[in-house]
């Protein structure tokens, strides 16, 4: 199923005949995810040339940071928890030093190193109780943020303690689509978006002169909007319990782990940040849903450029 789900999946492509443009759009799965790339490009042939190496900058981010991929530099680190330094690239150096940046402004709401939880909860619908404590408490055993050693003179990433692992599939999508968005404006594309499963990056109009759009939904409503956001260059990401979750005693608990205490995230069931950059949007997305309504409020609030819309189990919004 996933090798045919790797092959395209969509392709809708527009043509504005005043200009002599199309705007193209194509569907794949990368990173475990489904992508869809859009472009405004000259003519089709040259668009889908041009989707190919957006295609390609994000496969090669894959191959440098994936944790289920045995031989790249992040599988490398993991095998290696407990024992040895491992020197890596200077990019994926600083995406983990960007990902302490995050568990440090956040108090550890945030951690990489969650990729080593014990998976006790399960949201398929087959959960009948509550994990006992003692459970919870040890699925967080290998997971801490403050165990993971940066060392910038040789460029490597140390896990002090066996049983760790790292992984960034917090952040990684929205690297991607930043990266992907990057790439096609050095090849002067002017206008397009990428969108990594929510993780989104636009730059430039749509062909026909309008903003990009995206809708912010409302999880208590099937189909309908909290709000529509209309933007050029910008990105939004979208960290929510409303599709993956399960409930005791009239309290939802969502997908997201709060790290620190092996608990699933309450009182949010959606946090969505928009700002200049996926990646961090992504981030500060994740931190708020663990923290919660108060708390991510105050942290979001450190980052002026960036705006959020945070809805609560209470159907309470917050802007």
């Amino acid at each position: 199923m996933k090798s045919f789900l790797s092959s395209i999946a969509l392709l809708l492509f527009f043509v504005n005949l005043s200009s002599a443009q199309v705007q193209i759009r194509r569907s794949m799965t990368l990173m475990g995810s489904v992508f869809e790339i859009t472009l405004v490009d000259k003519d089709s042939s040259t668009a889908n040339l041009h989707i190919d190496q957006a295609v390609a900058e994000i496969e090669r981010i894959e191959n440098l940071i994936s944790e289920w991929r045995p031989n790249t530099q992040i599988s490398r680190v993991n095998q290696n928890a407990g024992i040895k330094a491992i020197q890596v690239d200077s990019e994926v150096y600083d995406l983990c030093k960007r990902a302490l940046y995050f568990s440090q402004i956040s108090n550890g709401a945030f951690d990489i190193s969650i990729a080593a939880l014990d998976k006790i909860w399960r949201f398929d619908g087959s959960m009948e109780a509550m994990p006992s404590e003692a459970q919870i408490q040890q699925s967080v055993a290998h997971v801490g943020y403050q165990h993971i050693i940066l060392d910038s003179t040789n460029s490597s990433i140390y896990l002090a303690k066996a049983g760790m692992k790292i992984g960034f599939g917090s952040i990684g999508k929205g690297y991607a689509a930043d990266k992907a968005r990057e790439v096609m404006k050095n090849l002067n594309i002017t206008a397009g978006m990428i969108n990594a499963s929510g993780d989104i990056a636009s730059w430039g109009e749509q062909l026909n002169g309008e903003p990009w759009t995206i809708g912010v939904l409302n999880p208590f409503k099937a189909h309908k909007m909290i709000k529509v956001l209309k933007f050029k260059e910008h990105a939004v990401a979208t960290s929510g319990s409303y599709e993956k979750y399960v409930e005791f005693n009239d309290v939802r608990y969502s997908h997201i782990i709060d790290p620190k205490t092996g608990y699933p995230s309450t009182g949010l069931v959606s946090a969505t940040v928009y700002g200049p950059s996926a990646e961090f949007a992504n981030g500060l997305s994740t931190s708020v849903m663990v923290l919660g309504a108060k708390k991510g409020i105050k942290l979001a609030k450190q980052f002026p450029q960036y705006r959020f819309i945070l809805i609560g189990d209470n159907k309470k919004i917050y802007r």
